[in-house]
């Protein structure tokens, strides 16, 4: 049923540049205190004790200073290891939960109250909420000026949701680069359906994360990766969106089960993508605060 997957690293260097005042961080889990935070049997994967001190800790090394927990789909709809976390520090983080099509208004008003600001849409996983129910969750959060967050199945799936997206009444933001894999171009139909939506839907956000795993080049033997095939990827969306991108570490990885990436290794190839200092402080300071509604530095 699930399996038994690889940690993050731990033994962090410093960044070769830390992270601007203000950055945060827009996408990670914790996963521990499991007697207290049961995970749901129907899980896909068994991650290992990811601690918030580690999170908390990479952070303190990269220079970040705020971010966002997105809830883990082994926990289901309970949502409760996330909300009991940012309620230790309401001014420093928000989450991003999952929310089913049958929540009722009080629990998501509590959520929000908590810090919660969006909601989680994820196709490949049994037990979550996914891309079907869509207008029913939008119209469940649209009062609390949520978003929907989508982790899509594969790329090419964004070409029959289009319209649907277009027409979606609360904002929008694709997970991880819109899942595409680095061997189908940036002219294929699926990243054109992403970037029509960044330029006709205000409302819609990209997170420039998790691109390790899209990447479909080969893991060299020696030497730090350098993921060449998503570099593109990335570099059209910071220099053509860049009023709409955010960035997460997406730690720990969930999920890996070999050749676990570096967190300082992705920052420090991230800011090599980077066109300039002006989209640097929208990608890691100025857009996320807009968009989970951190207060300005």
């Amino acid at each position: 049923m699930t399996q038994t997957l690889l940690p993050p690293v731990l033994d962090l260097r410093a960044p070769k540049r830390q992270v601007p005042a203000g950055t945060i961080d827009c996408h990670a889990h914790i996963f521990d205190q499991y007697d207290r935070y049961p995970m749901d049997p129907e899980r896909k994967y068994t991650p290992p004790v990811c601690t918030r001190e580690s999170w908390l800790n990479m952070h303190r090394i990269m220079g970040v200073q705020r971010g966002v927990q997105v809830h883990g789909s082994t926990y289901a709809f309970d949502n409760s290891i996330t909300e009991d976390f940012i309620r230790t520090d309401p001014a420093r983080f928000r989450a991003v939960g999952a929310i089913a099509p049958d929540t009722s208004r009080a629990h998501i008003a509590r959520l929000h109250e908590a810090g919660f600001r969006a909601a989680r849409l994820m196709d490949q996983y049994p037990n979550g909420a996914t891309t079907r129910d869509l207008e029913k969750i939008a119209d469940l959060i649209a009062e609390f000026g949520w978003h929907i967050e989508i982790n899509i199945l594969k790329g090419a799936d964004w070409i029959g949701l289009e319209k649907r997206l277009m027409d979606c009444p609360v904002g929008l933001v694709f997970d991880h680069m819109g899942r595409i894999r680095g061997n189908v171009g940036v002219d294929s139909p699926e990243f054109g359906v992403i970037r029509r939506l960044l330029d006709q839907k205000s409302d819609t956000w990209v997170k420039i994360s998790s691109w390790y795993r899209m990447s479909d080049a080969p893991i060299p033997a020696l030497g730090i990766p350098e993921y060449p095939d998503m570099k593109v990827f990335a570099q059209t969306l910071l220099n053509h969106h860049a009023d709409r991108c955010v960035w997460g570490t997406n730690w720990p990885h969930p999920g890996i089960e070999k050749n676990m990436p570096n967190d300082i290794d992705l920052l420090d190839l991230l800011e090599t993508w980077i066109p300039n200092d002006a989209a640097r402080q929208k990608l890691f300071v100025t857009n996320p605060e807009r968009l989970y509604g951190f207060t300005p530095v």
